[in-house]
């Protein structure tokens, strides 16, 4: 591949907002767990090889099992998910798809087993790995 621009040299305030997003996400009370579920199933969808790597790596030194990260792209067929993880997973690929815009059966499931604040912080999260899918697939980071 053809070298591609450095966001962070070329545009480093831009990139260091992002990074200020990423580190009021690492304060939230969003559990491991759930974090690493949000980006490793956005990144799935979006085809971020870079971002599906790091974050599997990082769901297991978080404890999340082989089993799920095997089964997380077709979540729906596995009974090893919570029912607050398939709420989540939901949300994740309605708003990763937003085209085709989130749906109030789905929000209202989340909204319903999760507290507002809780659920302001998945919304977030979920943009926010959103945002560096994009951005590590633009500017063609690879997978090591």
């Amino acid at each position: 591949m053809k070298s591609r621009i450095v966001i962070p040299t070329v545009a480093p305030e831009a990139y260091q907002a992002l990074m200020n997003l990423e580190k009021y996400i690492s304060t939230t009370s969003l559990t491991p767990v759930h974090k690493e579920l949000i980006k490793i199933r956005a990144s799935q969808i979006n085809g971020c090889a870079y971002c599906i790597n790091m974050h599997t790596i990082d769901g297991r030194k978080h404890g999340i099992t082989e089993q799920k990260i095997y089964l997380l792209n077709a979540w729906r067929e596995a009974d090893v998910y919570t029912e607050e993880e398939k709420a989540i997973l939901a949300l994740t690929e309605q708003v990763t798809l937003i085209s085709n815009h989130v749906s109030d059966e789905v929000y209202q499931n989340a909204a319903n087993l999760f507290d507002e604040k809780y659920l302001a912080e998945i919304i977030l999260l979920i943009i926010t790995i959103n945002s560096w899918n994009r951005l590590a697939i633009t500017t063609g980071m690879r997978a090591v």
